[in-house]
């Protein structure tokens, strides 16, 4: 395996795990297992039958649980312990027999992408998780498993054009992840003001900053005043 088709299988691995980590390890595994490709030695584990079983039998819980609309938040918030060190720990592996500098930056790389993919994923269904219908959550969940069974063949077949996708991938993420951010906070917000039985919009909830005015209306009120009058 060259540098390129290392780098590519390494990046991938990461980016995978950080959206769904089992499809991940059942691809590569299964590729294994079937002469399909050649695994890293430090990834031949992978294509043993029983962490074949294993990660075969998680992503049968996954493709469920992923599709139940607020569940899936929860598996993805467990997650966030679980993806992102196994796709740093899967990009060091992925490169093979390489010195402990090359390691320690594959930890590095692999882990932030898993993180980055973890994050866009677990924040984009958390506001589709806001509609009331569940097709959209279920064409999501679809759509990731796709991409992630797609993006590891890609990368292992033409690695180069999975690398300038991955590229694409990341600017894409830096336009959307701030919008994503402010996204969450408004439904945050909304679900706040429901909790208090507040149903207003944001934009004529009472400002804290007039307790004068509040004050000058409560004292005329006492003194048997109109409210409304100036």
């Amino acid at each position: 395996m060259g540098i390129v088709e290392a780098i590519a299988l390494s990046m991938g691995a990461a980016w995978a795990s950080g959206i769904n980590l089992y499809a991940a390890l059942l691809t590569l595994g299964l590729l294994g297992a079937t002469d399909s490709i050649v695994l890293p030695p430090a990834l031949e584990i992978l294509a043993h039958p029983g962490v074949i079983m294993a990660a075969g039998f998680m992503y049968f819980v996954e493709f469920f649980t992923d599709k139940t609309p607020g569940v899936d938040t929860g598996w993805d918030t467990m997650h966030t312990f679980i993806r992102i060190p196994a796709g740093a720990v899967l990009a060091a592996g992925a490169l093979g027999d390489v010195a402990p500098a090359a390691e320690v930056i594959a930890l590095i790389l692999g882990g932030s992408l898993a993180a980055t993919s973890h994050a866009t994923k677990a924040g984009g269904r958390l506001l589709i998780n806001a509609s009331p219908e569940p097709f959209s959550n279920w064409t999501a969940s679809v759509a990731e498993d796709v991409a992630v069974i797609g993006g590891l063949w890609l990368a292992l077949q033409t690695p180069w054009l999975f690398l300038g996708l991955l590229v694409l991938f990341l600017v894409a993420v830096a336009w959307l992840l701030p919008k994503l951010l402010r996204g969450i906070r408004a439904l945050f917000s909304r679900l706040g003001r429901l909790i208090s039985g507040d149903r207003r919009p944001a934009e004529e909830q009472p400002r804290e900053a007039q307790p004068e005015r509040r004050m000058t209306l409560t004292l005329r009120e006492a003194e048997g005043g109109t409210p409304g009058q100036p």
